[in-house]
């Protein structure tokens, strides 16, 4: 089975969490959504989708993918991936993002957790980061056994 992981991200944490699963599927292949061409996708059996969420949305790369590219990831074993640090948030942030096809379609959609690193944030991102969360250090919560859970949805036939 060929594999297509594609991501958008800000800072890189749905970078690093599309490069964790890629390591639980033989011979995966990453993808940058920010990145002016798209792979062909008929060329895989299974494509797999992944955002930074901000504010509760995709970035935009991810939704506009999703949109443009439905048909044909109707076709394919689809799996959806969110990077955020909200888990409570899990239902709603796909339901507000993908296409409710898609979201149907979908062996696995699954918020994966998220980094906030006060470094690389502005300063009205880390006011809003600390009424959302409380939190204002640097915090990961990226979860390497639901990634491996994610991974394994996606390879069970």
């Amino acid at each position: 089975m060929k594999t297509l992981i594609l991501y958008a991200t800000k800072h890189g944490a749905a970078a690093d969490i599309a490069g964790r699963i890629a390591k639980h599927i033989d011979n995966a292949a990453l993808h940058n959504l920010k990145q002016d061409s798209t792979p062909n996708l008929a060329q895989y059996d299974c494509i797999i989708v992944g955002s930074a969420v901000y504010a509760g949305m995709f970035r935009k790369e991810a939704k506009t993918f999703l949109a443009q590219h439905a048909d044909m990831l109707m076709q394919k074993q689809l799996g959806l991936f969110a990077s955020g640090l909200l888990p409570a948030e899990e239902q709603k942030i796909f339901a507000d993002n993908v296409p409710p096809q898609l979201l149907a379609h979908a062996k696995a959609a699954m918020l994966l957790g998220g980094v906030f690193d006060p470094a690389k944030a502005n300063f009205a991102t880390r006011l809003a980061m600390k009424a959302a969360t409380k939190q204002s250090g640097y915090v990961s919560t990226i979860d390497n056994d639901k990634i491996a859970e994610f991974a394994k949805r996606m390879l069970d036939g």
